[in-house]
């Protein structure tokens, strides 16, 4: 075998790839501090919005920190007073040491820039963190793993991007009162030019509008109830109605419905049954006649144009839910968030423990923060305990709530429901061995006339109302079709004519 002569061989100098830097922006950070060691007071203009982690040198972090707690206390942050600091830091000292400090402080020429330092700091920041998560989205995408499957990996770079920008958006701080003034009052001349004077979303039932003035923006409504009381149907009542209303504008409101409890198609058949008034039994077996059908199909493309979205993933997870409606909501006018029913919900991974009563606390605390966070009414549905039954008086109160006190404590609204015909209907009088006809029958009228005057009746007593009175409202509520409507008394009834 011959020898090969390497020498021969030309060779070409392998490309090198473009490194390119990170965002950042060192003279920002350099006038920025320089600034706030000649006055303090530009500390104040970015203090806000600005964080030690935003500057790309760990160095300037650790002296803007180091600003910052000085001022707090009530002490001069400036090149003589940060000087043990130096002293004590390797890697403070390594930069340069105090004379570090002098040459920022020599360098400015103004403080009148603070703010606008701070701001590219902050944009700079915010650029390395989109570079971060987007290499993370690509790294995940390739890491095949069977616990994390495409549609899990979106969302959680979803909810990455909003935080992102909601760290850039939602600085909060205190507001002079004039804006909020300005706000209020802009939110009760809508609620004059709107039908009815309400400041928030109607719910469909007139007597019930009064009562609350509408579904609040930001505001956590609670509708509980035993089961069989109607809870899903008078939910998805409000649903149907929210969707279906004409704004002055000509929009229609977005309503988000996550049915824990229910399918879609079992949500979709309960809608249908309220709007076209056949019983949803029929519907399911098809025990329709002709007309029955047509009035169907009529009333299913009348809802097609229903801004009605439904999430039935069942123990969804409060921070999937937020990461659903952050979706909703940047793609459209989100208006409404329904949830039934919170115990059927799930913490946020991380906050899971052995304790139900405490992650029953972490669900609504977490619905109450998503409702402040997107600025939408949530109304969320809540079994109540049994403690219920063992009552003369059926009726339910604030203590019956079940699992957690925190759920009075959170909410804005504490609503139920309560059918006192369920509980007759159960109830029918049996004569008893000893007991005479007429005691028994006499027992047995006193029974009907009850059930005559509970028959078709629903009571929505409100518990708790942060923003206005409690109370109880009367609503009529069909069975076969679970189509609640505004309650009739029988004295203002027209008078038939004969």
């Amino acid at each position: 075998m011959s020898n090969v002569d390497l020498t021969s061989f030309t060779t070409k100098p392998i490309a090198q790839a473009e490194v390119r830097e990170q965002p950042h922006n060192i003279e920002a950070e350099q006038g920025l501090l320089g600034a706030i060691l000649i006055n303090n007071r530009a500390f104040e203009k970015v203090s806000d919005f600005l964080q030690a982690e935003h500057f790309s040198d760990p160095v300037h972090g650790q002296i803007f920190e180091a600003c910052g707690k000085l001022i707090e206390r009530g002490q001069i942050a400036n090149p003589v007073t940060l000087k043990p600091l130096f002293d004590s830091e390797e890697a403070l000292a390594d930069s340069g040491g105090a004379q570090y400090l002098v040459q920022l402080a020599a360098s400015v020429v103004t403080v009148v820039n603070a703010e606008d330092y701070g701001r590219s700091i902050k944009d700079s920041f915010l650029r390395r963190e989109l570079i971060d998560i987007g290499e993370e989205v690509v790294n995940n995408a390739y890491n095949y793993n069977l616990d994390q499957t495409a549609v899990s990996q979106i969302e959680i770079a979803e909810a990455q991007l909003f935080s992102l920008a909601e760290n850039d958006s939602a600085e909060g701080g205190l507001r002079n009162f004039s804006e909020a003034l300005v706000e209020s009052v802009k939110m009760a001349e809508a609620a004059y030019k709107r039908d009815g004077g309400l400041a928030g979303i109607a719910t469909g039932f007139k007597d019930l509008d009064r009562q609350l003035g509408g579904l609040h923006p930001s505001d956590l409504l609670v509708l509980a109830g035993r089961p069989a009381m109607g809870k899903t149907a008078l939910a998805t009542n409000v649903a149907y109605h929210v969707a279906t209303a004409n704004q002055p504008d000509g929009s229609r409101p977005v309503v988000a419905f996550f049915s824990l409890e229910m399918s879609s198609e079992q949500l979709a058949t309960r809608i249908l049954s309220e709007n076209t008034e056949i019983s949803s039994e029929k519907i399911r077996r098809g025990e329709l006649s002709s007309n029955d059908f047509q009035k169907l199909v009529k009333s299913s493309q009348e809802l097609e144009s229903a801004l009605l979205f439904i999430d039935d993933t069942p123990a969804i997870p409060v921070s999937t839910l937020r990461t659903r409606a952050r979706r909703l909501l940047r793609q459209h006018d989100l208006s409404l968030i329904i949830v039934d029913y919170l115990q059927l919900m799930r913490p946020s991974a991380g906050q899971r423990t052995d304790n139900r009563v405490q992650e029953v606390s972490v669900i609504t605390q977490g619905l109450k923060a998503i409702a402040k966070e997107l600025n939408v009414p949530i109304l969320a549905l809540s079994q109540l305990s049994r403690a219920v039954e063992q009552r003369e008086d059926k009726r339910p109160v604030l203590a019956d709530l079940r699992e957690s006190g925190s759920i009075e404590q959170d909410s804005d609204v504490v609503m139920f429901v309560f059918r006192e015909e369920y509980y007759l209907d159960k109830a029918e009088p049996v004569q008893r061995p000893e007991e005479g006809d007429e005691r028994y029958h006499e027992r047995h009228d006193k029974w009907m006339d009850l059930r005559s005057r509970a028959h078709g009746k629903a009571e929505i007593i409100i518990g708790k109302q942060r923003h206005g009175p409690t109370g109880t409202v009367t609503l009529h509520f069909n069975g076969p079709t679970t189509r609640f409507s505004d309650f009739i008394e029988d004295e203002r009834l027209p008078e038939r004519n004969n």
